[in-house]
């Protein structure tokens, strides 16, 4: 059995507005993939979803389906939101939430067994970052049109 941790997360500059997520995949204390990606608009919830989302598609496809089974993922989120909702401890309020909830437990069925844990942004710093790259990155990409 292998266990990652995959720290996540997601922002919107604007509530909605341009959205990206940051995925960093660690076993052992190591890195073994960082991910950042824009994702159009969103609103930081949204963004903080679908930054799960992401890790789970990027770690499937990164090991496999059959690998997959036997792999334990623990979330950690500075979204104490996402963390409280997905380990059903708070209601999903927000419709446009209730879909990407969904998606997720669908995903996790892949997988040996899976754990949302909410964590402070300062050890959050590195998807954090990546996120930022990303919209960074998109921002300088719509001055160049």
């Amino acid at each position: 059995m292998m266990k990652l941790l995959i720290y996540a997360d997601g922002g919107a500059r604007g509530n909605p507005g341009p959205a990206a997520v940051g995925v960093v995949l660690k076993k052992d204390g190591q890195t073994i993939k960082k991910y950042g990606e824009y994702i159009g608009e969103a609103t930081n919830n949204q963004a903080e979803y679908q930054a799960i989302i992401f890790g789970l598609k990027k770690t499937k496809l990164l090991f496999g389906k059959k690998k997959a089974k036997e792999i334990e993922l623990e979330f950690l989120t500075d979204s104490e939101l996402a963390a409280r909702q997905l380990n059903h401890k708070y209601k999903i309020k927000e419709k446009e939430l209730q879909p990407l909830f969904l998606k997720i437990w669908n995903l996790t069925i892949d997988f040996k067994n899976v754990s949302f844990s909410h964590i402070l942004r300062e050890k959050n710093k590195e998807a954090d970052a990546l996120v930022n790259e990303a919209l960074d990155s998109q921002s300088r990409e719509q001055k160049l049109l």
